[in-house]
């Protein structure tokens, strides 16, 4: 990239008077802001949230930080990112559907590793294996986008890829103690489908009306505001997942009661096994049953929690798709200048 851009840049003199002009106070406040929301996100949810001291302190750090960057990018005459822009029809949202899509790519890339690793115990190695398949296509399709874009309207792509990657998220909505990577592969080659012809039409979309001396701002909006997404989607995923997981155990494991005929025949089985395996005290076979069937109960409760975050992803990325039927045609030609 070094030598790249040596080579096809245009020279010109360093301008070092400019940094007296710099809008210092508004990317002081953002650099704050944003680097205390992005612990709270990350570690909020192991911290308990707001149970936690140190997060309350810094979510109220976050606000008045964020709250101060915005009124000073809002009153500065050349501020460092241009919030005004998001007033723009197409720009406010192309970058909501942006954010969302931000949500969508970073927390399927969040939680299939943990699914695959939390439930069935997959390395490293395993579970690039199973990502592959929603990389490796893109690199095939990603080189036609421009030849659609330049046929058809990039809105009607955008619309279609966020809905192809929603069906991806409902597929992965049906999981099961044996849907692990094999199962995987067909959503993620779906989802690598969607995803590939988004990014590049979403934002022609959002740059309608941008006029050319703008849009070095608004791509930092627009870029900034999806990686924000991402924070956004891998903490509140995170959070469902743990929420959740509490949820269907307890309605699980409210069935799972000894009053039960098919409970206690389980348990015998288990027992059974155990004393099978080199365990001679029946009391201590009993109790590694009881544990087993805890596990059982914790591990479906577990796989119910990571269904229900797809379905989440797939509801939101509609919500996205929705958004750009209220967008104008976008300009491919002009987009190409931006």
């Amino acid at each position: 990239m070094v030598v790249v851009l040596w080579l096809t840049l245009e020279r010109e003199p360093m301008r070092l008077s400019l940094l007296e002009h710099g809008d210092w106070f508004g990317i002081g406040a953002m650099a704050i802001g944003l680097a205390a929301l992005q612990t709270v996100l990350d570690e909020g949810n192991k911290d308990g949230w707001f149970d936690s001291v140190s997060i309350m302190r810094l979510a109220l750090l976050a606000a008045v930080f964020l709250s101060l960057f915005v009124w000073i990018e809002l009153r500065s005459a050349d501020p460092a990112v241009n919030l005004r822009l998001l007033a723009r029809r197409n720009f406010g949202l192309g970058t909501l559907a942006n954010i969302i899509v931000g949500f969508a790519l970073y927390g399927t890339v969040y939680i299939l590793p943990q699914y695959l690793g939390q439930v069935f115990g997959y390395n490293a190695e395993q579970i690039g294996f199973v990502l592959a398949w929603t990389g490796l296509p893109q690199l095939v399709i990603i080189p036609f986008v421009p030849w659609l874009m330049a046929r058809i309207d990039a809105r009607l792509i955008v619309v279609v890829g966020l809905c192809v990657f929603a069906v991806s998220c409902f597929m992965d909505a049906y999981l099961s103690p044996d849907y692990a990577g094999d199962q995987l592969r067909m959503p993620n080659i779906v989802r690598s489908i969607g995803q590939a012809v988004v990014l590049t039409p979403l934002a022609s979309i959002a740059m309608v009306g941008i006029a050319r001396q703008e849009s070095g701002a608004a791509s930092g909006v627009f870029n900034m505001l999806r990686n924000l997404g991402g924070a956004f989607g891998t903490a509140l995923l995170a959070t469902i997942v743990t929420k959740r997981e509490q949820f269907h155990s307890n309605v699980v494991g409210s069935a799972v009661t000894m009053f039960r005929d098919s409970v206690r025949e389980r348990l015998n089985e288990l027992a059974a096994y155990f004393m099978s395996h080199g365990i001679s005290d029946a009391a201590t076979a009993q109790r590694k049953a009881i544990v087993a069937l805890g596990d059982i109960v914790r591990r479906q409760s577990m796989i119910m929690a990571y269904a229900d975050t797809f379905a989440v992803i797939g509801v939101l990325l509609l919500l996205a798709a929705g958004l750009l039927l209220f967008t104008r045609r976008a300009d491919v030609r002009a987009a190409a200048a931006h």
